[in-house]
């Protein structure tokens, strides 16, 4: 395959094809009839189905795709992927992208258009529809399409949203964009992308936190995810130190989902719960390094080594699934697929060829996790890039298709020859029909399970404001919790009216409205203490977690001790909390862990007690650390996470604490 990651995954059935390929053998592989044969060898979920709904010649190479709220398939073509190698450019007018219909409602896609093609998409890695805008990532730029008058094509060329991305003509670059419940844009780039500039190239971007966004250390590291408005203002880095976060989702209570890719071939493929600001340990926070260097406390699997798992303020994987090339990702918040796919992650993995769902629990202030299959296949060459949900429920699945993925490489580089499909998931003996509603509402818009459905609904709703409010408080009343979370993040930004419906989500039975309430008020810049003053004993730890996220940078003098009454409520065996709770002690470190200090007094040598030591940073933390090590209960085996902590303090404290260590052993 021509997408992903240096990896080198290949069967040993795949190597040998790769390696005994014949004209004729590519003949037999292409086509539309050699498409129909091919997708007979796919293996959906026992209650799913699996149909093809294109195939080439309509269309070729499917890097990444979209489906607009006609229940049209728009799609990236990679065929100029990899110019450095010896093909070069093949298509010399450069890429496509495609818009796919199907206009009879059989399930098969009838019409395909180019609604765009230049070198400025060239195996363009994220197409976002929402409405009259189209925005394509395609290092070292992100650009914005319009189509005004409809008539799918480009009204001219695209204006420019962020440029100097790094990442060019490589997997590790800019990533889709994907529309947030909040009316925001949410995104990522791999660790080659690095950087965001300005349009003109020149100047960095700064972020809402004051810095420059450069993964270099400064203070990010290698890849980042982030959100910004509808016209590129306001960028946050909401993560960083992932090694290429291919894509990014969003749920409808503002959960931020992603996987990332390893090193090639150390089974490390990860699924990560974006926890806000957070380091995800791709390299060592203090130096850069990568994982193979040595160092204390070290993990005992390469995959858990992989991503500085034992290290402080490294936020916990979700689950890591082994061997892999992932793709494309989406959450399905449709109710057409079966229940153990409904509320849950889709992903694909191009290496093992294979789309997976991630159903996940909630687990204190985390998640876990299990794997279920949803569409493999025995053709060697089936290799899924993208997935989506369309307006209907169904599920569409890009595929590459080409039988090698890895090392920049692609076996179908000859024009004429090259492959590309895509294929639609419905309930198993349901009918296969795909048939998009005409006279939609505007609630029925936002209830879809299609973000482009969703964003035109969105823009109706905000545009009118309190004209609204009766339709969406009907929306609030409904039994989908999603659906709920939808209409309050609409509700909470009536002019007037904020303040009224964060509290009735801060009110609710359901924990996830509660964080979507906290989640809404931090973002609309209210003053957060007295929502924390309401929430601060909720009892559940996720909720409680967004608290502590919402204290970050909070210069309030209450802030303190709110943090440290939400300190005092970790139990001791919960990392995600306790990672929220260090991610709101950065800049005030001294302030918050004194405040804890001073509440727990001499009651602080407990399991929750030397978490909270070992997380923070401050003045005080290397003294207690040694004490920690120095105190006769503490087991030998427990020893090296307490010296590895040691590394990340710094100051004449340290050194003190250091030689008291020294002197105790001498």
């Amino acid at each position: 395959m021509k997408l992903n990651h240096l990896h080198l995954i290949l069967s040993i059935g795949a190597a040998m094809l790769m390696a005994t390929i014949s004209l004729n053998a590519a003949e037999q592989r292409h086509g539309v009839e050699a498409a129909k044969k091919q997708a007979k060898l796919l293996i959906p979920h026992p209650e799913l189905e699996a149909t093809l709904f294109a195939s080439e010649p309509m269309l070729v190479n499917p890097a990444n795709m979209d489906i607009d709220a006609e229940g049209r398939v728009w799609v990236t073509e990679g065929v100029n992927y990899r110019q450095f190698k010896p093909w070069g450019r093949i298509q010399p007018k450069g890429d496509r992208i495609r818009i796919l219909e199907d206009t009879n409602g059989d399930g098969k896609a009838d019409i395909a258009k180019t609604f765009y093609q230049g070198n400025d998409v060239n195996a363009a890695l994220g197409i976002c529809v929402l409405g009259t805008k189209i925005i394509v990532s395609c290092s070292p730029k992100i650009l914005l399409f319009t189509d005004e008058n409809g008539d799918d094509k480009a009204d001219g060329p695209p204006k420019i949203l962020f440029n100097g991305i790094g990442g060019v003509d490589h997997d590790h670059g800019a990533h889709a964009f994907v529309f947030g419940p909040d009316g925001k844009l949410y995104f990522n780039i791999g660790n080659d992308g690095r950087r965001l500039k300005t349009p003109d190239g020149k100047n960095f971007i700064v972020d809402k936190a004051g810095n420059e966004v450069d993964g270099r250390g400064t203070p990010y590291r290698q890849g980042l995810v982030f959100r910004c408005n509808l016209d590129s203002s306001e960028v946050e880095t909401l993560g960083f130190n992932f090694r290429n976060n291919y894509e990014v989702t969003v749920d409808s209570f503002g959960t931020i989902w992603q996987s990332d890719n390893d090193d090639d071939g150390n089974r490390g493929v990860r699924i990560n719960y974006v926890m806000e600001f957070g380091n995800y340990g791709y390299t060592d926070e203090l130096t850069g390094r990568g994982w193979r260097t040595k160092r204390t406390n070290q993990e005992k699997d390469i995959p858990s080594r992989h991503w500085h798992q034992n290290d402080p303020g490294v936020i916990p994987n979700l689950l890591q699934t082994g061997q892999g090339s992932p793709t494309g990702i989406a959450i399905y918040e449709g109710k057409l697929l079966p229940n153990i796919f409904q509320g849950q992650i889709m992903h694909c993995d191009a290496g093992p060829r294979i789309v997976r769902a991630y159903p996940v629990k909630r687990s204190g202030a985390g998640y876990t996790g299990e794997t279920v299959n949803m569409l493999q296949s025995k053709d060697p060459w089936y290799r899924p890039s993208d997935v989506c949900t369309a307006p209907d429920g169904s599920v569409f699945i890009s595929d590459w298709h080409d039988g090698v993925v890895g090392g920049h490489h692609m076996t179908d580089h000859k024009p004429g020859q090259m492959t590309g499909r895509i294929y639609r998931l419905t309930p198993k003996g349901k009918s296969k029909t795909y048939k998009i509603e005409k006279n939609r509402t505007a609630s029925s818009m936002l209830s879809s399970p299609n973000m482009s459905e969703r964003y035109i609904a969105w823009q109706q709703f905000h545009k009118v404001g309190s004209q609204a409010e009766e339709t969406l408080l009907k929306m609030w009343g409904s039994d989908d919790q999603r659906i709920r979370a939808r209409a309050i993040h609409l509700l909470a930004r009536i002019e007037g009216i904020e303040k009224k419906y964060i509290n009735k989500a801060l009110n609710d039975n359901n924990p996830d409205i509660r964080i979507t309430g906290i989640r809404i008020a931090r973002e609309r810049g209210l003053d957060m203490i007295p929502f924390i003053k309401k929430m601060v004993n909720d009892t559940d730890s996720g909720v409680r977690r967004e608290c502590a996220i919402a204290l970050r940078h909070n210069k309030s003098p209450q802030a303190p001790a709110l943090w440290a009454q939400l300190a005092k409520k970790h139990n001791g065996q919960d990392r995600w909390y306790l990672e929220a709770l260090g991610l709101a002690l950065d800049k005030q470190q001294e302030k918050f862990f004194g405040a804890w200090l001073e509440a727990v007094g001499n009651n602080w040598d407990t399991p929750s007690g030397r978490d909270i030591i070992w997380r923070s940073r401050s003045s005080k933390t290397s003294n207690l650390l040694v004490e920690i090590l120095l105190n006769k209960k503490t087991k030998e085996s427990e020893k090296s996470r307490y010296i590895r902590a040691l590394d990340f303090q710094s100051g004449p404290e340290k050194d003190a604490a250091l030689i008291k260590l020294i002197s105790a052993g001498s």
